[in-house]
Protein backbone atom coordinates (compact mmCIF):
# COMPACT_ATOMS: atom_id res chain seq x y z
CA UNK A 1 0.00 0.00 0.00
CA UNK A 2 2.74 2.55 0.92
CA UNK A 3 4.01 2.00 -3.13
CA UNK A 4 1.63 2.95 -3.90
CA UNK A 5 0.95 6.19 -2.55
CA UNK A 6 4.41 7.07 -3.16
CA UNK A 7 3.97 6.60 -7.30
CA UNK A 8 0.85 8.23 -7.49
CA UNK A 9 1.87 11.13 -7.22
CA UNK A 10 4.41 11.25 -9.34
CA UNK A 11 2.59 10.52 -12.31
CA UNK A 12 0.72 13.62 -11.75
CA UNK A 13 3.68 15.73 -11.26
CA UNK A 14 4.76 16.52 -14.54
CA UNK A 15 1.32 17.62 -16.04
CA UNK A 16 1.16 21.31 -14.89
CA UNK A 17 4.62 21.50 -17.36
CA UNK A 18 3.20 19.88 -20.05
CA UNK A 19 0.21 22.43 -19.78
CA UNK A 20 2.58 25.22 -19.41
CA UNK A 21 4.48 24.10 -22.67
CA UNK A 22 0.92 23.38 -24.56
CA UNK A 23 0.01 27.49 -23.40
CA UNK A 24 2.98 28.82 -24.79
CA UNK A 25 2.86 27.34 -27.96
CA UNK A 26 -0.35 28.34 -28.91
CA UNK A 27 -0.69 31.76 -26.93
CA UNK A 28 0.76 33.93 -30.36
CA UNK A 29 -2.29 31.94 -32.18
CA UNK A 30 -4.91 32.60 -30.11
CA UNK A 31 -3.60 36.39 -29.56
CA UNK A 32 -3.66 36.58 -33.25
CA UNK A 33 -7.43 34.65 -33.96
CA UNK A 34 -8.40 37.33 -31.08
CA UNK A 35 -6.69 40.27 -33.02
CA UNK A 36 -8.42 39.28 -36.46
CA UNK A 37 -11.74 38.36 -35.10
CA UNK A 38 -11.96 41.87 -33.51
CA UNK A 39 -10.51 43.51 -36.59
CA UNK A 40 -13.48 41.87 -38.54
CA UNK A 41 -16.11 42.89 -35.98
CA UNK A 42 -14.97 46.63 -35.91
CA UNK A 43 -15.08 46.27 -40.25
CA UNK A 44 -17.91 44.65 -40.07
CA UNK A 45 -19.39 47.44 -38.15
CA UNK A 46 -18.44 50.07 -40.46
CA UNK A 47 -20.00 48.64 -43.26
CA UNK A 48 -23.02 48.93 -41.62
CA UNK A 49 -22.69 52.51 -40.16
CA UNK A 50 -19.78 54.44 -41.73
CA UNK A 51 -19.67 56.89 -38.91
CA UNK A 52 -18.45 53.89 -36.57
CA UNK A 53 -15.08 54.05 -37.86
CA UNK A 54 -15.14 57.62 -37.53
CA UNK A 55 -11.75 58.47 -35.16
CA UNK A 56 -14.50 60.09 -32.44
CA UNK A 57 -16.60 56.64 -32.15
CA UNK A 58 -13.43 55.02 -31.96
CA UNK A 59 -12.04 56.31 -29.03
CA UNK A 60 -15.41 56.81 -27.44
CA UNK A 61 -15.35 52.80 -27.58
CA UNK A 62 -11.26 52.79 -26.53
CA UNK A 63 -12.84 54.99 -23.20
CA UNK A 64 -15.70 53.18 -22.57
CA UNK A 65 -13.87 50.31 -22.61
CA UNK A 66 -11.51 50.95 -20.00
CA UNK A 67 -13.32 50.37 -16.98
CA UNK A 68 -14.09 46.54 -18.59
CA UNK A 69 -10.48 45.82 -19.34
CA UNK A 70 -9.39 46.07 -15.78
CA UNK A 71 -11.89 43.59 -14.37
CA UNK A 72 -11.23 41.62 -16.89
CA UNK A 73 -7.66 40.86 -16.06
CA UNK A 74 -8.52 40.79 -12.71
CA UNK A 75 -11.15 38.13 -13.49
CA UNK A 76 -8.66 36.43 -15.05
CA UNK A 77 -6.38 35.68 -12.97
CA UNK A 78 -9.36 34.20 -10.42
CA UNK A 79 -10.52 32.31 -13.06
CA UNK A 80 -7.08 31.21 -13.73
CA UNK A 81 -6.84 29.24 -10.26
CA UNK A 82 -10.41 27.41 -10.80
CA UNK A 83 -12.17 30.66 -9.22
CA UNK A 84 -14.64 33.18 -10.13
CA UNK A 85 -15.27 36.92 -8.65
CA UNK A 86 -18.71 37.34 -8.38
CA UNK A 87 -18.42 40.85 -6.15
CA UNK A 88 -16.19 42.66 -8.83
CA UNK A 89 -19.64 45.02 -9.66
CA UNK A 90 -20.64 45.67 -5.56
CA UNK A 91 -17.21 46.91 -5.23
CA UNK A 92 -16.39 48.62 -8.09
CA UNK A 93 -20.02 50.49 -6.79
CA UNK A 94 -18.63 51.02 -2.90
CA UNK A 95 -15.47 52.06 -4.55
CA UNK A 96 -17.65 54.86 -6.05
CA UNK A 97 -19.27 55.91 -3.14
CA UNK A 98 -15.99 55.88 -0.96
CA UNK A 99 -14.27 58.18 -3.33
CA UNK A 100 -17.19 60.95 -2.73
CA UNK A 101 -17.15 60.00 1.04
CA UNK A 102 -14.07 62.48 1.25
CA UNK A 103 -16.43 65.08 -0.64
CA UNK A 104 -13.02 66.87 -2.13
CA UNK A 105 -12.71 69.38 -4.44
CA UNK A 106 -9.21 69.93 -5.02
CA UNK A 107 -7.05 67.47 -7.21
CA UNK A 108 -4.74 67.09 -4.92
CA UNK A 109 -6.82 64.72 -2.99
CA UNK A 110 -6.73 62.34 -5.85
CA UNK A 111 -3.80 60.31 -5.32
CA UNK A 112 -5.09 60.12 -1.34
CA UNK A 113 -8.61 58.97 -2.57
CA UNK A 114 -7.28 56.38 -5.05
CA UNK A 115 -4.87 55.10 -2.36
CA UNK A 116 -7.82 54.76 0.16
CA UNK A 117 -10.10 52.71 -2.45
CA UNK A 118 -7.43 50.44 -3.26
CA UNK A 119 -6.46 49.63 0.00
CA UNK A 120 -10.22 49.37 0.77
CA UNK A 121 -10.24 46.65 -2.56
CA UNK A 122 -7.14 44.93 -1.60
CA UNK A 123 -9.03 44.25 2.23
CA UNK A 124 -12.39 43.04 0.18
CA UNK A 125 -10.23 40.52 -1.84
CA UNK A 126 -8.37 39.45 1.23
CA UNK A 127 -11.59 38.24 3.24
CA UNK A 128 -12.47 36.78 -0.46
CA UNK A 129 -9.56 34.92 -0.77
CA UNK A 130 -9.61 33.72 2.98
CA UNK A 131 -12.98 32.28 2.53
CA UNK A 132 -11.96 29.96 0.04
CA UNK A 133 -8.62 29.12 1.15
CA UNK A 134 -9.41 28.96 4.61
CA UNK A 135 -12.73 27.91 5.01
CA UNK A 136 -13.14 25.95 1.58
CA UNK A 137 -16.19 28.26 1.37
CA UNK A 138 -17.12 27.89 -2.92
CA UNK A 139 -15.52 30.43 -4.92
CA UNK A 140 -19.31 31.17 -5.83
CA UNK A 141 -20.57 31.58 -3.23
CA UNK A 142 -17.75 32.94 -0.88
CA UNK A 143 -17.80 36.09 -3.55
CA UNK A 144 -21.54 36.29 -4.28
CA UNK A 145 -22.16 36.86 0.05
CA UNK A 146 -19.15 39.43 -0.02
CA UNK A 147 -21.36 41.33 -3.25
CA UNK A 148 -24.36 41.34 -1.09
CA UNK A 149 -22.26 42.00 1.87
CA UNK A 150 -20.86 45.21 0.04
CA UNK A 151 -24.42 46.06 -1.46
CA UNK A 152 -25.50 46.28 2.09
CA UNK A 153 -22.91 48.58 3.63
CA UNK A 154 -23.33 50.87 0.75
CA UNK A 155 -27.04 51.43 0.75
CA UNK A 156 -26.31 51.91 4.54
CA UNK A 157 -23.71 54.64 4.23
CA UNK A 158 -25.56 56.79 1.76
CA UNK A 159 -29.39 55.72 3.00
CA UNK A 160 -30.38 54.75 -0.54
CA UNK A 161 -28.74 58.04 -2.02
CA UNK A 162 -25.49 58.90 -2.85
CA UNK A 163 -23.91 62.15 -2.60
CA UNK A 164 -21.04 63.94 -2.42
CA UNK A 165 -18.51 65.16 -5.27
CA UNK A 166 -15.04 64.74 -6.66
CA UNK A 167 -12.62 66.49 -7.52
CA UNK A 168 -12.10 67.88 -11.50
CA UNK A 169 -9.92 65.51 -11.76
CA UNK A 170 -11.75 62.84 -11.78
CA UNK A 171 -13.68 63.86 -14.93
CA UNK A 172 -10.14 64.43 -16.74
CA UNK A 173 -8.92 61.14 -15.75
CA UNK A 174 -12.21 59.30 -17.13
CA UNK A 175 -12.81 61.01 -20.50
CA UNK A 176 -9.64 63.49 -21.34
CA UNK A 177 -7.14 62.77 -23.87
CA UNK A 178 -3.19 62.82 -23.66
CA UNK A 179 -1.57 63.21 -27.10
CA UNK A 180 -5.26 62.21 -28.70
CA UNK A 181 -5.35 59.34 -26.42
CA UNK A 182 -7.48 58.26 -23.42
CA UNK A 183 -5.81 59.00 -20.49
CA UNK A 184 -8.13 55.82 -19.57
CA UNK A 185 -6.45 53.66 -22.34
CA UNK A 186 -2.85 54.67 -21.46
CA UNK A 187 -3.72 53.55 -17.69
CA UNK A 188 -5.06 50.24 -19.08
CA UNK A 189 -1.95 49.43 -21.23
CA UNK A 190 0.59 50.53 -18.92
CA UNK A 191 -1.33 48.27 -16.01
CA UNK A 192 -1.84 45.95 -18.34
CA UNK A 193 1.90 45.71 -18.98
CA UNK A 194 2.40 45.41 -15.45
CA UNK A 195 -0.11 42.38 -15.06
CA UNK A 196 1.59 40.56 -17.82
CA UNK A 197 5.01 40.28 -16.54
CA UNK A 198 3.75 39.49 -13.87
CA UNK A 199 2.26 36.55 -15.02
CA UNK A 200 4.42 35.16 -18.06
CA UNK A 201 7.91 36.22 -16.66
CA UNK A 202 7.87 35.53 -12.89
CA UNK A 203 7.80 32.83 -10.10
CA UNK A 204 4.36 34.24 -9.59
CA UNK A 205 2.87 33.48 -12.33
CA UNK A 206 4.27 30.15 -12.93
CA UNK A 207 2.53 29.23 -9.86
CA UNK A 208 -0.70 30.46 -10.99
CA UNK A 209 -0.54 28.42 -13.97
CA UNK A 210 0.61 25.83 -12.11
CA UNK A 211 -1.73 25.80 -9.28
CA UNK A 212 -4.62 26.31 -11.84
CA UNK A 213 -3.56 23.86 -13.73
CA UNK A 214 -3.24 20.92 -10.52
CA UNK A 215 -3.37 22.21 -7.31
CA UNK A 216 -2.17 18.83 -5.99
CA UNK A 217 0.53 18.77 -7.98
CA UNK A 218 2.04 22.07 -7.29
CA UNK A 219 1.19 21.41 -3.41
CA UNK A 220 3.25 18.42 -4.06
CA UNK A 221 6.44 20.14 -5.44
CA UNK A 222 6.33 22.88 -2.53
CA UNK A 223 4.30 25.15 -3.62
CA UNK A 224 1.31 26.53 -1.53
CA UNK A 225 -2.30 26.73 -3.40
CA UNK A 226 -3.93 28.78 -0.98
CA UNK A 227 -1.37 31.57 -0.90
CA UNK A 228 -1.48 31.61 -5.02
CA UNK A 229 -5.43 31.68 -4.85
CA UNK A 230 -4.99 34.44 -2.42
CA UNK A 231 -3.05 36.73 -4.48
CA UNK A 232 -5.31 35.84 -7.36
CA UNK A 233 -8.38 37.10 -5.26
CA UNK A 234 -6.46 40.93 -3.83
CA UNK A 235 -5.60 40.81 -7.68
CA UNK A 236 -8.82 40.95 -8.77
CA UNK A 237 -10.57 43.22 -6.25
CA UNK A 238 -7.45 46.00 -6.66
CA UNK A 239 -8.27 45.96 -10.85
CA UNK A 240 -12.30 45.97 -10.01
CA UNK A 241 -11.56 49.13 -7.31
CA UNK A 242 -9.36 50.98 -9.96
CA UNK A 243 -12.14 50.00 -12.85
CA UNK A 244 -14.53 51.42 -10.27
CA UNK A 245 -12.58 54.57 -9.64
CA UNK A 246 -11.95 54.71 -13.85
CA UNK A 247 -15.66 54.24 -14.60
CA UNK A 248 -16.56 57.14 -11.81
CA UNK A 249 -14.50 59.63 -13.58
CA UNK A 250 -16.41 58.56 -17.23
CA UNK A 251 -19.73 58.80 -16.31
CA UNK A 252 -19.28 61.75 -14.14
CA UNK A 253 -22.11 61.07 -11.05
CA UNK A 254 -21.99 58.63 -8.41
CA UNK A 255 -25.25 56.45 -7.40
CA UNK A 256 -25.62 52.94 -6.15
CA UNK A 257 -25.47 50.96 -8.75
CA UNK A 258 -22.46 52.09 -10.92
CA UNK A 259 -20.57 48.90 -12.31
CA UNK A 260 -24.02 46.94 -12.45
CA UNK A 261 -23.67 43.57 -14.75
CA UNK A 262 -19.47 44.07 -14.24
CA UNK A 263 -19.56 40.66 -12.81
CA UNK A 264 -21.10 38.84 -16.07
CA UNK A 265 -19.29 40.99 -18.84
CA UNK A 266 -15.73 40.42 -16.99
CA UNK A 267 -16.06 36.51 -16.99
CA UNK A 268 -17.34 36.27 -20.34
CA UNK A 269 -14.80 38.85 -21.44
CA UNK A 270 -11.94 36.85 -19.69
CA UNK A 271 -13.63 33.72 -21.56
CA UNK A 272 -13.78 34.79 -24.92
CA UNK A 273 -9.82 36.13 -24.17
CA UNK A 274 -8.83 32.16 -23.96
CA UNK A 275 -8.93 32.12 -20.10
CA UNK A 276 -9.90 28.23 -19.41
CA UNK A 277 -12.52 27.78 -17.04
CA UNK A 278 -10.81 24.73 -16.04
CA UNK A 279 -8.25 27.20 -14.70
CA UNK A 280 -4.59 26.82 -15.54
CA UNK A 281 -4.96 28.57 -18.60
CA UNK A 282 -4.61 32.25 -19.95
CA UNK A 283 -3.27 36.18 -20.66
CA UNK A 284 -3.32 39.37 -19.92
CA UNK A 285 -3.53 40.14 -23.27
CA UNK A 286 -6.68 37.91 -24.11
CA UNK A 287 -8.03 38.87 -21.63
CA UNK A 288 -8.13 42.46 -22.83
CA UNK A 289 -8.82 41.98 -26.52
CA UNK A 290 -11.76 40.00 -25.12
CA UNK A 291 -13.09 42.80 -23.09
CA UNK A 292 -12.68 44.95 -26.53
CA UNK A 293 -14.30 42.40 -28.33
CA UNK A 294 -17.12 42.14 -25.84
CA UNK A 295 -17.75 46.63 -26.05
CA UNK A 296 -17.47 46.57 -29.67
CA UNK A 297 -20.60 43.58 -30.35
CA UNK A 298 -22.42 45.55 -27.67
CA UNK A 299 -22.05 49.01 -29.72
CA UNK A 300 -23.10 46.58 -32.97
CA UNK A 301 -25.92 45.35 -31.06
CA UNK A 302 -27.12 49.17 -31.00
CA UNK A 303 -26.10 49.88 -34.04
CA UNK A 304 -28.69 47.57 -35.51
CA UNK A 305 -31.57 48.90 -33.26
CA UNK A 306 -31.71 45.51 -31.97
CA UNK A 307 -33.28 45.03 -28.62
CA UNK A 308 -30.71 45.62 -25.17
CA UNK A 309 -31.84 41.96 -24.11
CA UNK A 310 -29.15 40.40 -27.43
CA UNK A 311 -26.15 41.57 -25.39
CA UNK A 312 -27.52 38.83 -22.73
CA UNK A 313 -28.25 36.38 -25.36
CA UNK A 314 -24.47 36.48 -26.46
CA UNK A 315 -23.07 36.60 -23.37
CA UNK A 316 -24.62 33.26 -23.00
CA UNK A 317 -23.71 32.04 -25.65
CA UNK A 318 -20.34 32.79 -25.35
CA UNK A 319 -20.42 31.11 -22.42
CA UNK A 320 -21.55 28.11 -23.96
CA UNK A 321 -19.59 28.14 -26.90
CA UNK A 322 -16.46 28.38 -24.63
CA UNK A 323 -17.59 25.39 -22.27
CA UNK A 324 -17.45 22.82 -24.97
CA UNK A 325 -14.38 24.41 -26.66
CA UNK A 326 -13.07 23.61 -23.58
CA UNK A 327 -14.27 20.26 -22.88
CA UNK A 328 -12.94 19.76 -26.34
CA UNK A 329 -9.72 20.66 -25.60
CA UNK A 330 -9.87 18.49 -22.25
CA UNK A 331 -10.67 15.72 -24.22
CA UNK A 332 -8.44 16.15 -27.12
CA UNK A 333 -5.54 15.99 -24.44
Amino acid sequence: MSDSLTTAPTAQVPAPAHRRKDMKAHRPVEVFVLLAFLAALVGGAGLVSPAFLSVANLRDILTQAAPLCFVAMGQAFVIMVRGLDLSVSSLMATVAVAATAVDASSNAMIPVIFAACLALSALVGLANGLLVTRRNVSPFLATLAMMIVLQGLRFAYTKGSPSGALPDGFRTIGTGLVAGVPINLVAVVLVGAGLALLLHATAVGRRIVIVGGNPRAAALVGFHPGRTTLLAYVISSIMAGLGGLFLVGYVGTVDNWVGRGMELDSIVAAIIGGVALTGGTGTVVGALLGALILVVIFNIVVILGLPIEFQLIIKGLVIVLAAAVHIRRAGAH
